[in-house]
């Protein structure tokens, strides 16, 4: 994220795997590929068709669900109705600078002036349109991400916004610099949580020797994604709450299995659970 952007245009997609326009993705495949076969092996994997409830349909629209190509399909055909069209019509014509930050169907597009972001945000539905998508009226929206007002009787302005799990704001460093940092999103955090207290909830009677490897798995999955530099804090929490959950129900599979915090202390020397560590310096 570059720093001295004011206005952020945070942009979704509604039900984008599920409306692509098909004969759209097809011409785009044929601006990028040139090989027939492939374009025809494609054509086949699209008219498959999905399994839902036991039932074969074959919907018109979109690309297969769970399929191992959708995201690709998907990642082709957007560029060019978004990333392409920021790059060679929006940028040439703002006064000011600009960004896009794009990944599957989220995006973020940066801007250094109110009136710029503003164009963007009125010109986004006709673009989508064009291709028979449309934007999340909830989860598209323009907002302000600038210095947060330094004077008293300065605009205030708004100093977070949400992008891929990550809550971005602003913050002064230990030198007094205002700085961009980044933490895990609420949303994700708690949904984290509750998911780890499931898990144990659900496995509590499984032998130790198979709960220990697949709760390892759990979070070293978890710490790598948001093991970002500022985000230290909240890996430990997922930590300790991974903790707690599993001595909670491991301690309930039967009325004698009470286990106390010193004796769970105790068997975490032997059994020891991942330990978060930073991973991105950004």
């Amino acid at each position: 994220m570059k720093e001295g952007m004011g206005w952020i245009v945070e942009a979704d997609v509604r039900g984008y795997f599920d409306s692509i326009d098909r004969t759209r993705l097809r011409e785009v495949l044929r601006q990028r590929v040139n090989d027939g076969r492939i374009v025809r092996l494609i054509g086949q994997w699209l008219r498959a068709g999905v399994i839902e409830a036991g039932v074969l349909n074959h919907p018109d629209t979109g690309v297969v669900p769970g399929g191992t190509i959708s995201p690709v399909l998907a990642n082709i055909f957007l560029p060019q109705v978004l990333d392409a069209w920021c790059e060679q019509e929006v940028q040439p014509r703002l006064k000011g600078r600009s960004f896009l930050i794009r990944f599957a169907d989220d995006c973020v597009i940066g801007c250094a002036l109110e009136a710029d972001a503003r164009k963007i945000m009125a010109g986004l539905p006709k673009r989508f349109a064009r291709y028979g998508l449309t934007i999340h009226p909830t989860k598209t929206a323009l907002m302000a991400f600038g210095k947060p007002a330094g004077r008293p009787g300065a605009n205030p302005r708004n100093g977070t916004f949400d992008f891929l799990g990550f809550t971005h704001y602003w913050t002064t460093s230990r030198r007094g610099f205002w700085v961009i940092k980044r933490r895990t999103a609420r949303k994700r955090f708690r949904r984290t949580k509750k998911s780890r207290w499931r898990w144990c909830r659900a496995h509590r009677h499984a032998p130790l020797k198979d709960q220990y490897p697949m709760l390892c798995l759990k979070l070293r999955g978890h710490f790598p994604y948001y093991g970002i530099q500022g985000n230290f804090r909240l890996l430990e929490e997922v930590r300790h709450a991974a903790e707690k959950a599993w001595r909670y129900w491991w301690s309930r599979r039967s009325s004698t299995s009470a286990i106390g915090w010193g004796k769970f202390q105790q068997l975490l020397e032997t059994y020891v659970l991942p330990t978060p560590s930073i991973v991105h310096n950004i």
